[in-house]
């Protein structure tokens, strides 16, 4: 059921959302400081075509760093990740099929507003 979700997924809401993250990961390594937030962003990216059978997890050892990253990541980035998240949430809503897929893309904007500290790993 995963691997046909996730297809779906990659027809509909994936690319896209790949797409933003991966433009938002080679801008931020265009720029030599902001790499960490590039490497962040390429994570997601791959997150973002495949999500369906992997999770987010904190780190909670993560420290300082990460959150002074991820408060500009936010201010930056992450607002207008999020607000691609919710715009492509909605057409998904509407169709019943879609359904699952919007709670997918909901699930995401945790990790698009706070990428410094998460982890992407496998349900299993």
């Amino acid at each position: 059921m995963r691997t046909i979700l996730n297809v779906i997924w990659l027809i509909f809401a994936g690319i896209w959302l790949a797409m933003g993250y991966a433009l938002a990961g080679v801008i931020c390594c265009i720029l030599i400081i902001t790499i960490p937030f590039g490497i962040a962003s390429f994570r997601i990216a791959a997150y973002a075509l495949w999500p369906f059978g992997r999770t987010v997890v904190r780190d909670p050892d993560a420290g300082i760093m990460s959150t002074i990253g991820n408060i500009i990541w936010f201010v930056v980035a992450g607002v207008w990740l999020a607000i691609g998240h919710v715009i492509t949430s909605i057409p998904l809503f509407i169709s019943i099929i879609g359904i699952p897929l919007g709670i997918a893309n909901l699930k995401m904007i945790p990790v698009s507003l706070l990428p410094l500290g998460a982890r992407i790993v496998d349900n299993d």
